[in-house]
């Protein structure tokens, strides 16, 4: 494999990573506790675009937008039944957090018993060879990936700066006493942060079942690497969260061209070991006085 395609390959990859982090670090500033549960939304918007076009035979981009609104549903389904009801119980973070796996678990295993455990694919037709791009092979889906999740970036670092539900969603992950004080409803924008971080957990989820197929157990490992970009990036900046999916993506793919594949989490978890180390903040984080699980 050349550089020029190693790179290709990385720019995907941190495009995916970094839908998942933004969506993740979303939730994770609002509410503060580890949202586990985002990994099974991640999987829903595959299995949902599945459900519809190949089980139910609604064509393809009918039922990519019918999935990305249910996986929005499905992330306020869990903030509405579950963790909403703990918060007004006054349980911890580690509750929550704990709760979140729970309902990680419970959702993977429906999706196994339902779908089966084996590999599915949402892609019709025949593979094709990729577009030659200056000696390099680019797919049509690894091009639709990059501009879309670029396109989202964008779109989200407007929303919450402009937007009036936006700025009512800062301002509650900045302090949610004060905002609270100042008549902003907590419990519904944190719906609308479920919403939205979902809504993108569920489009990267789709992406790459449209690419490498799909399986019970996909969102995991997208969930870890999202952290991860979320961490080294900065929690709470969507430059920053953009700039650590794309060193992970970047530092993963380089790693493969040199050593063996079975070293991509490695490799990443490395990286999260330094960072953590020797800048906890991340690129463009800012310091923080205390950590919440």
């Amino acid at each position: 494999m050349s550089l020029t395609q190693t790179l290709v390959n990385s720019l995907s990859a941190a495009a995916v990573y970094a839908l998942v982090a933004l969506g993740f670090a979303l939730i994770y500033n609002t509410v503060r506790f580890f949202h586990f549960a985002h990994g099974i939304v991640f999987t829903g918007g595959a299995y949902f675009v599945f459900l519809l076009k190949v089980w139910l035979g609604f064509p393809l981009f009918f039922s990519i937008i019918v999935a990305i609104g249910l996986s929005a549903i499905l992330g306020c389904l869990i903030e509405i039944s579950i963790y909403r009801r703990l918060r007004h119980k006054g349980a911890s973070s580690l509750i929550l957090l704990l709760a979140s796996l729970g309902v990680y678990v419970v959702l993977q295993n429906i999706v196994s018993m339902v779908f089966g455990d084996d590999i599915k694919t949402i892609r019709s037709g025949m593979v094709e060879e990729g577009i030659n791009i200056l000696g390099t092979k680019v797919t049509p889906i690894q091009i639709a990936i990059i501009a879309v999740s670029l396109s989202l970036l964008v779109s989200c670092f407007l929303f919450l700066k402009y937007t009036k539900i936006g700025q009512s969603m800062r301002a509650v992950a900045n302090d949610p006493e004060l905002a609270c004080a100042s008549g902003i409803e907590s419990d519904r924008v944190i719906l609308a942060t479920f919403a939205l971080g979902s809504a993108l957990a569920g489009i990267a989820g789709i992406l790459v079942a449209l690419d490498v197929d799909m399986s019970p157990t996909m969102g995991m490992n997208a969930l870890m690497m999202g952290v991860v970009a979320v961490i080294i990036g900065g929690v709470g900046s969507i430059p920053g969260v953009a700039l650590g999916a794309l060193l992970l993506g970047m530092a993963q793919h380089l790693g493969v061209w040199k050593i063996s594949s079975q070293w991509q989490d490695a490799i990443a978890f490395v990286i999260l070991l330094i960072f953590l180390l020797f800048r906890p903040q991340g690129f463009l984080g800012r310091k923080i006085k205390k950590v919440t699980i």
